[in-house]
């Protein structure tokens, strides 16, 4: 018979290898925690999907039994947010509703989180499976994809009447925000009314949901935001911003995304892109979509097309955009990363790279960047769990290879995507 000395040691032994198993600790790699803080050897203690610890490596001592990840010579930062992309009907080159399915989300989301994009806002044209997908990756719990956040459909209506409705339709199903779209693509279609839009963003309101906007004018959004618009969801691009629309977006604490990269796709295709043949792109695309890209006969049937013709006019508002983005930098409105991915030739993980290289280019600082697509993109969208490698929130980390505060393309160089605590790349 065993004596309850010896059935305790065991008791504390089984206790302390589940334990184990369920914590990991990161040691030794610079620690870059998504609001600006950097800890150059440090550690990082994840305990069911959680940290629970995280400070310099002599300040942190790790629980005996613990798995340790040694990250000597490594950089670790937050997962990666896209704060405004979409999962999408899309398949290759090709929208259409049938490719609205599961199977083709969980590939979509898969391809984010490749590239190191943990989180995804899907701001609008989402249905059942998309809100399915979004209950399924609730932080802390584990996923092999990017979790996902989801607006619904896009709210519309000739009238206020009709705005109201629709608001309360697609807020019945409970998504994580609402949108609409304030915009008239540069003259093609008629814009939402302002009766209609005043309508939307009231009764988002009364229903305590945040509601982001799809703009292009300034006009329309020193409007939107003044009157209750909780995310402008693009960049102004048709004239400079002023310092009155920056005081506007900072009094009411409202985030402005840049989307850069949506405009890129209207007009670059009239060529070979040059990042065609990167094996960073085509990493995540097959080996025909590359010569669809590559073939002139396709590029000038795109160049001959309605679309390149209004593509060249947004060429033009992205250099608006570029200096706006600057402008508003330099203001203290705060920024979140975002691209509009997911229609077709807006190549989801790609892009979101693309994006934050342009961001650098238009005179952000890699730091200022990161933060954008980390800490400051889940707190505009008002996330208390993501985007900060800090005590308490969910353990969604990138192990890095390079620094990306020396320079923003080392955010290309992902060795390990953790989700929830779990290794998944």
């Amino acid at each position: 018979m065993r004596t309850w000395a010896a059935l305790s040691a065991i008791l504390l032994s089984l206790s302390a290898a589940t334990a184990s198993a369920q914590t990991t600790a990161f040691v030794g790699g610079r620690i870059i925690d998504g609001t600006g803080r950097v800890i150059e050897r440090g550690t990082i203690v994840v305990r069911d999907g959680r940290i629970v610890q995280v400070g310099a490596q002599d300040a942190v001592k790790v629980p005996a039994g613990v798995a340790e990840v040694n990250l000597a010579g490594k950089t670790v930062v937050p997962g990666l947010i896209n704060a405004h992309g979409h999962v999408a009907a899309t398949s290759g080159l090709r929208s259409a509703p049938e490719f609205y399915t599961r199977d083709n989300l969980v590939r979509q989301l898969k391809t984010y989180s490749q590239y190191g994009i943990t989180t995804v806002y899907s701001l609008g044209d989402d249905q059942d499976a998309g809100f399915t997908l979004r209950d399924e990756s609730r932080p802390p719990v584990s996923v092999d994809r990017a979790r996902l956040y989801v607006a619904g459909a896009v709210i519309n209506g000739a009238t206020a009447d009709e705005a109201r409705a629709m608001t309360d339709k697609v807020a019945d199903g409970k998504p994580d925000l609402l949108k609409i779209r304030v915009d008239d693509n540069l003259g093609t279609t008629r814009k939402m009314s302002e009766p209609a839009w005043r309508a939307a963003v009231s009764r988002a309101h009364e229903r305590n949901m945040r509601i982001a906007v799809h703009v292009f004018y300034l006009g329309d959004a020193m409007a939107l935001v003044e009157n209750g618009a909780d995310f402008v969801a693009h960049s102004i691009r048709d004239v400079p911003v002023d310092s009155a629309f920056a005081n506007a977006l900072k009094r009411r604490e409202v985030c402005y995304c840049p989307t850069l990269t949506r405009e890129v796709s209207t007009f670059t295709y009239d060529s070979t892109p040059t990042w065609v043949s990167d094996p960073f792109f085509t990493k995540s695309v097959s080996s025909d979509i590359v010569q669809q890209l590559s073939d002139p006969a396709r590029q000038a049937q795109f160049r001959a097309s309605n679309g390149y013709k209004l593509g060249l006019q947004y060429k033009t508002g992205l250099e608006v955009a570029k200096k706006n983005l600057k402008t508003l930098v330099n203001q203290g409105v705060r920024i979140a990363m975002g691209t509009d991915t997911g229609p077709p030739m807006r190549f989801q993980g790609f892009f979101e790279h693309l994006e934050m290289e342009m961001m650098v280019e238009a005179g952000m600082t890699p730091m200022q960047v990161l933060v954008s697509a980390t800490g400051d993109a889940a707190r505009c969208h008002r996330n208390n769990d993501l985007g900060v490698i800090a005590d308490g929130k969910t353990a969604d980390l990138l192990v890095l290879g390079a620094n990306p505060a020396e320079n923003i393309r080392n955010l290309r160089s992902v060795e390990q995507v953790w989700i929830g605590g779990k290794k998944i790349q």
